[in-house]
């Protein structure tokens, strides 16, 4: 997972302290302007889609509130945007915070000072993460949690080691992308060459952007591959 993403914390109060939700009207809580901004902005290509993704974010809340005494990490770029979404309608966010959780639901970027509660909270894996959420939903965990599972050729990319990678081997028949330093990250056949070597020099582009002649299914595959080993960050 990112790097910024693996310090996403949610301050919750300790265990003494937590109030009892009403579990079914806090991930049944209705935000239509949030999910008409969600498409406006192509974030999401469906209403279901957006309506997925923002159960998502409270099916998160809730965990993290049912369970303060573990740090829940934010495992997926698509449902940490709508939650960055949802923040920005500031009003209606926080009244849904306050309602359901009795206090306003912190998103704590990666660089803030670290409250010393948190500090103390070790943090849960992903394998917990999973376990814990079928437990309490009794669902497996939905795909949009693997963020590889749910790419597109629509889908935006993000590579934040652009113009500092390099590829090896374009002429042969196998073609690596090699790191700054100097560690080979995914290795790929000739078709996919001239994709590799596009990758390497583009911060952001779309999956259907990638060159080489491949067919949709192709670059989606390529890209799932990237986005799995976090050499690429999917991104709405």
């Amino acid at each position: 997972m990112p790097q910024q993403l693996q310090h996403l914390r949610v301050e919750l109060r300790t265990a003494m302290s937590l109030q009892a939700i009403d579990w079914s009207a806090a991930v049944d809580h209705a935000a239509p302007y949030l999910i008409e901004k969600l498409l406006k902005e192509r974030i999401v290509d469906e209403t279901a889609e957006a309506e997925l993704l923002f159960r998502e974010v409270k099916r998160y809340f809730v965990m993290a509130h049912e369970h303060p005494e573990r740090s829940w990490q934010m495992h997926s770029l698509r449902v940490d945007e709508v939650w960055h979404q949802f923040i920005l309608f500031t009003t209606e966010y926080e009244d849904y915070c306050r309602r359901f959780f009795g206090r306003y639901v912190h998103h704590v970027p990666s660089n803030a000072p670290v409250p010393d509660m948190a500090m103390r909270r070790p943090k849960a894996s992903f394998r917990e993460f999973r376990a814990q959420y079928e437990r309490l939903f009794g669902e497996i965990l939905p795909d949009v949690w693997y963020d590889a599972r749910t790419l597109t050729p629509r889908r935006r990319l993000v590579n934040e080691q652009a113009g500092r990678q390099r590829v090896r081997g374009a002429e042969r028949d196998e073609t690596c992308l090699i790191a700054p330093n100097g560690e080979v990250l995914i290795s790929v056949n000739r078709p996919a060459a001239e994709a590799l070597a596009f990758i390497a020099r583009t911060g952001a582009f779309y999956v259907r952007e990638l060159p080489g002649g491949l067919t949709d299914a192709e670059k989606v595959e390529l890209a799932a591959a990237l986005v799995e080993d976090k050499i690429l960050r999917a991104s709405g």
